[in-house]
């Protein structure tokens, strides 16, 4: 559970289903959510066999799972409060089997600011747990809401000791990757050092599944060996993917779209494909742009239609059948460049953008293939 930083990636997709809309974020649950959930219901509802009785303890078990889930809720809702007050715009919070995260859109302004976020978190999980203890002396003993207060207590203890282990993509690893920043003055060495930490803490986790295995061999020590390894395999992805974000992020600086552009030529729509192919290798150009009889810009000839099409047919076929119409948000200035170039074809994505000079004139064409190359290359 910790406030997940977006990566910057061009396409925007749905993680889930929205169940509430708290301070007006979006909080979705993952779909493989219920499964788990239901999982969960019915091994807990097993272990109540000595204190509950028929569907009673099926009705507890279901009790403890929600409120487990709300208390994460709070959890997460507490990272979005102070990273607003902070002015920083939170996207979405999601819920999954394994607890859940804030999608923070920006980075922190300062590793102060970084840290208070980081560590609301787990101080209000603390602070759960600590007003359940104290429900537990006011509750009777021996009763079902005693058993449940007392099971989200340690719940929510648990939850708050665990997210202070100091390794992304926990909450302590961006309480240490804080203290990094503010000794280095480097966010980005500061992220793979917390990142890289988190993958030492998960290797470490992962020895103990196979230590409680070789000496209890029971099948509650192997259930709970198999929920430590699935929990160490989550804490590596996350730290993977905040070293990849990371590199990424590295590379923005020199994200040029001037770079990335291919030459273009302008053809008129009813021109055949096969000429047109001809006319852009004459000019050594990557790059067809439909123009009207004004010669202006009103469309992109797409390159994998193009790919697609036989040479045998292409004399036969008009270049315009293959064009995608031009709007504005497939128009973008030369300039762009970093995360401003990321944003722009974020928010329309399409296999070609045309790029046009401060005065209009086109200068060529953006082909989507060529920024992932450029992410994936290097």
């Amino acid at each position: 559970m910790t406030p997940e930083r977006s990566s910057p990636q061009p396409r925007e997709h749905q993680p889930g289903i929205v169940i509430a809309r708290p301070f007006g974020i979006p909080v979705y649950i993952s779909p493989y959510w219920f499964l788990v959930a239901g999982a969960f219901i019915l091994l807990y509802a097993n272990s109540l066999e000595q204190s509950e009785h028929g569907a009673m303890r099926y009705v507890v078990a279901t009790a403890f799972v929600v409120l487990l889930y709300a208390s994460v809720l709070v959890h997460e809702l507490s990272h979005c409060v102070v990273a607003r007050a902070f002015g920083l715009p939170v996207r979405r919070i999601l819920l999954y089997p394994l607890g859940g995260f804030s999608e923070i859109e920006k980075e922190a302004q300062t590793p102060a600011r970084e840290f208070l976020v980081s560590a609301v978190g787990p101080a209000i999980s603390l602070l759960l747990a600590a007003a359940g203890f104290g429900l537990t002396k006011l509750v009777t003993a021996g009763t079902t809401t005693e058993i449940l207060v007392a099971q989200l207590m340690w719940a929510n203890l648990l939850v708050g000791l665990f997210n202070l282990l100091p390794g992304l993509p926990l909450d302590g690893g961006r309480m240490l990757r804080a203290g990094i920043w503010k000794i280095t003055h480097r966010p980005g060495t500061a992220t793979l050092g917390a990142a890289w930490t988190g993958r030492v803490l998960a290797a470490l986790l992962l020895l103990v599944p196979f230590a409680l295995f070789a000496r209890y061999r029971n099948s509650d020590e192997v259930f709970d060996a198999a929920w430590l390894a699935v929990i160490a395999a989550f804490m590596w992805l996350g730290a993977g993917q905040a070293i990849k974000v990371t590199k990424i992020r590295e590379k923005l600086p020199s994200l040029q779209a001037r770079q990335l552009a291919r030459r273009a030529i302008p053809i008129q729509a009813s021109l055949p494909l096969a000429e047109a192919i001809r006319r852009a290798d004459a000019a050594q150009a990557r790059a067809l742009v439909v123009v009207d009889h004004e010669d202006k810009p009103i469309a992109i000839v797409n390159e994998s239609a193009v790919m697609a099409t036989p040479p045998q047919r292409r004399p036969w076929i008009e270049a315009g059948s293959l064009a995608r119409s031009l709007d504005e948000s497939l128009v973008l200035p030369a300039d762009l460049s970093g995360m401003a170039l990321l944003e722009a074809v974020r928010k329309s994505p399409a296999s070609e953008y045309l790029l046009v000079e401060p005065s209009g004139k086109v200068f060529g064409v953006l082909a989507a293939r060529d920024l992932d190359h450029a992410f994936a290359s290097g």
